[in-house]
């Protein structure tokens, strides 16, 4: 998912193959080619995880998130120590499952992604959720996201880079339910950049987003 300080990079949709920018934001690749898409895909399992250790975020009323079964992710960060990283590090595991859950519903206003998502990180997001919509298709298959640096500026706002491996991760058809497999390649690795401020609910909304697929930082 694109979500850095940048602009919906171009979608390219055809019959045979779904080629989709990062979700909002601008991805870059190391040789332009795009073979699955950036950030997209979250599902039912993960590995450790950041506990919700922040009081006014766990306070939130959150929106429920159900996903389809089919769909696995896997968070390989844990808890910091520090509340504000590990709520960051928490929130961005919703806003990912969040994105995914409105392309299965097909709803480029869902209300859940809304809940993370705010300013230029929102009208990048929907654009790429119904570039999904247009094409009849959702995200299927397992993603792994790795390699987190979580920078808090002050109390409101931080930053977060980290990977994702979309190697076994696919778009799916809805109408056929044909899976668009594709061979795992250096741009199945994607970094992320995110800009993310707290709000009044006490939620890490993602503000700005930027990706860089097939970065070197993110590769096996």
């Amino acid at each position: 998912m694109n979500r850095r300080p940048a602009l919906l990079a171009a979608v390219a949709l055809s019959a045979a193959v779904l080629s989709l920018s990062a979700c909002g934001g601008k991805e870059s690749s190391d040789d332009g080619s795009n073979d699955k898409i950036a950030g997209a895909g979250t599902g039912g399992e993960k590995s450790a995880s950041p506990s919700q250790s922040s009081s006014e975020s766990a306070a939130a009323t959150r929106p429920k998130i159900e996903l389809p079964a089919d769909l696995k992710y896997t968070f390989e960060w844990s808890t910091t120590g520090d509340k504000d990283e590990d709520a960051i590090l928490s929130d961005t595991e919703q806003s990912i499952q969040a994105v995914d859950l409105a392309i299965a519903n097909q709803a480029p206003l869902d209300e859940a992604y809304l809940y993370y998502y705010e300013g230029e990180a929102a009208a990048q997001t929907e654009q790429f959720i119904k570039a999904y919509v247009k094409a009849k298709a959702r995200t299927t298959g397992a993603y792994r996201y790795y390699n987190a640096t979580v920078n808090v500026s002050d109390a409101d706002n931080a930053s977060l880079v980290y990977c994702e491996d979309q190697g076994k991760g696919y778009d799916m058809y809805l109408k056929t339910k044909k899976v668009n497999k594709t061979a795992v390649t250096k741009n199945s690795y994607v970094l992320y950049i995110l800009q993310l401020r707290k709000n009044d609910k006490g939620v890490w909304a993602v503000e700005e987003l930027d990706s860089q697929r097939g970065s070197t930082k993110c590769q096996p």
